[in-house]
């Protein structure tokens, strides 16, 4: 079991004055299986009041307006978290009961549909209709294709953006994670498995020192369904541990965005974000 305490700090500065801003934060993760939240806060600045709900998706989410002029606005939340090792059990689940228990709840049936971000090339669909004919059934197919998409793309760091598709991350293969993510979804639902997208944070350093902060990052994987939801990431060819904290799911990243928000003002802004992570015990 790790505690893990994450701080995440975001948000922009305009060049003038920003008369009034519309914004939703997605940024503080819910107790589920596998992790306790012990506890959670999101400070805003300017001070401005918040709403609080779950979205469609399950996701915790944080709605604030800013009706004063201001040139930053800056959020950082902060949040205590008990993560213990996921269990990942295998189901004896045909194809056709998959397509089955996949029809009865829109949990599973609206995590089969492709989006624009997730849309595969048509290579890596092949490659995932391949993997699927030859595996012992969805579960392994889910893993055997995250891995070949884990496998073929390099984590690289300016190469794609936050709107750039799974296609075009596949034709230069270099991406970060959430370009892999996309990948892996768009392979996945090819094939008639469920699907979504998993933001979060991922503890950097398998064996931290209790008491070390260390620089981090938002992290996305992927969980698919064959009988229950089986998580894997595949940036990192890991199976989702102790060291990663769930935030939220969704069809893709644009569900999930810890933070957005339209604004009256300039239009140059310029955003800033940075993540500290600390072990705890």
């Amino acid at each position: 079991m790790n505690r893990l305490r994450i701080k995440h700090t975001t948000g922009f500065h305009y060049e003038g004055d920003v008369t009034a801003s519309y914004n939703e934060a997605r940024m503080l993760p819910a107790s589920s299986d596998g992790q306790l939240v012990l506890f959670s806060h999101l400070d805003i600045l300017p001070i401005s009041s918040q709403h609080s709900y779950v979205d469609y998706w399950g996701t915790r989410v944080s709605s604030f307006d800013i009706l004063t002029p201001h040139r930053e606005l800056a959020l950082t939340a902060t949040s205590l978290v008990e993560v213990r090792p996921r269990e990942h059990p295998s189901h004896d689940l045909s194809w056709d009961d998959l397509a089955v228990a996949a029809a009865t709840s829109t949990e599973y049936v609206e995590q089969l549909k492709q989006t624009r971000r997730t849309e595969p090339p048509s290579e890596v669909a092949e490659q995932a209709a391949e993997i699927a004919a030859t595996a012992s059934g969805p579960c392994d197919a889910g893993l055997k294709i995250c891995t070949m998409i884990g496998e073929a793309v390099e984590y690289m760091q300016g190469v794609t953006g936050v709107h750039t598709t799974a296609t075009e991350a596949w034709a230069v293969r270099k991406g970060v994670c959430q370009d892999i993510a996309h990948l892996a979804l768009g392979a996945l639902r090819s094939v008639g498995i469920p699907a979504r997208y998993v933001s979060g944070y991922l503890h950097p350093r398998p064996n931290a020192a209790i008491g070390e902060t260390v620089v981090g990052e938002s992290h996305a994987w992927v969980e698919w369904f064959c009988g229950s939801w089986r998580g894997f990431d595949p940036t990192n060819l890991i199976d989702i541990g102790d060291r990663h904290v769930t935030v939220g799911h969704g069809r893709d990243y644009n569900d999930v965005a810890p933070l957005r928000g339209v604004y009256a003002g300039p239009h140059a802004s310029q955003l800033f974000v940075t993540v500290q992570i600390t072990r705890e015990a």
